[in-house]
């Protein structure tokens, strides 16, 4: 009886060490003096790597410097996408990911997510000159092909969306520009981040805005499962940054002021 009491003690000494030895994610972050963001570094406005200075810019490089001087902490940014989003997270290779992440069911199965600070809803790009497309109406058409990036919400709500027009998911949002440029494709689907790096940067581009918000999603930051205290601490940090300006001043700084959510 003496023995198992001992035991009993033991097994209590060393689980209260274990947690002791093993804080919460913010307690680490504190202590190593840096907060790790993944970004999506070809999202324009969001979290965009200029490729003529190399310089990340975007509303959400801005708010992760917002993060990291709120935090006392620096912040090092570690490059992701959509596809390895979640295994990025998981494998604990950041401690947050950072590019207007939109939130689905599929994604809050393995993630949570801070309230939004975005919301977008779907938009088409076409060129000047195609022949037969000329308004959202001429989208859905037996023999008219849209083209989506594998990975991102859209790919889902379009299957939806559709019901004459072919989709052709592709691995990347560069290739939807190639599978529009060569012809394979009459038209992408996007977002509004990414359709004003379209209209920015491409001449031949032109936009196609549903009469209706189409699948409106709201974007927030995503993060793994099973600590709360950093999920609170982040949304602490979003609604302080929507409460005293700083997300609206970064959205006007990055033109992504329509579609900011303030609230």
């Amino acid at each position: 009886m003496k023995r198992l009491a001992l035991a009993l003690c033991a097994v209590v000494v060393l689980g209260g060490t274990a947690d002791a030895a093993d804080p919460g994610r913010l307690d680490r972050i504190k202590k190593a003096g840096e907060v790790r963001v993944c970004i999506w570094p070809d999202y324009y406005s969001i979290s965009y790597r200029n490729t003529r200075t190399g310089q990340l810019e975007g509303i959400d490089i801005d708010l992760a410097k917002e993060l990291g001087k709120d935090l006392g902490v620096s912040v090092r940014f570690i490059d992701s996408s959509f596809k390895t989003m979640i295994d990025d997270l998981l494998a604990d290779r950041c401690d947050v990911s950072m590019h207007g992440v939109a939130i689905t069911p599929a994604r809050q199965e393995k993630l949570v997510f801070t309230k939004p600070h975005l919301r977008s809803g779907i938009y088409a790009i076409t060129t000047k000159t195609h022949p037969v497309i000329k308004s959202w109406a001429d989208i859905d058409k037996e023999g008219v092909v849209g083209a989506v990036a594998a990975g991102t919400y859209m790919v889902e709500a379009m299957k939806k969306e559709l019901k004459q027009a072919k989709l052709v998911e592709v691995a990347t949002p560069e290739a939807r520009e190639q599978e529009v440029m060569s012809g394979r494709a009459d038209l992408f689907f996007t977002d509004y981040p990414y359709s004003r790096k379209m209209l920015a940067r491409h001449d031949w581009a032109k936009l196609l805005e549903p009469p209706t918000p189409l699948a409106p999603n709201g974007y927030a930051y995503a993060m793994a499962q099973g600590d709360a205290g950093w999920l609170e601490a982040m949304d602490a940090f979003v609604a302080r940054a929507k409460a005293d300006g700083r997300v609206l001043a970064a959205a006007k700084a990055n033109g992504l002021d329509a579609i900011a959510e303030l609230k």
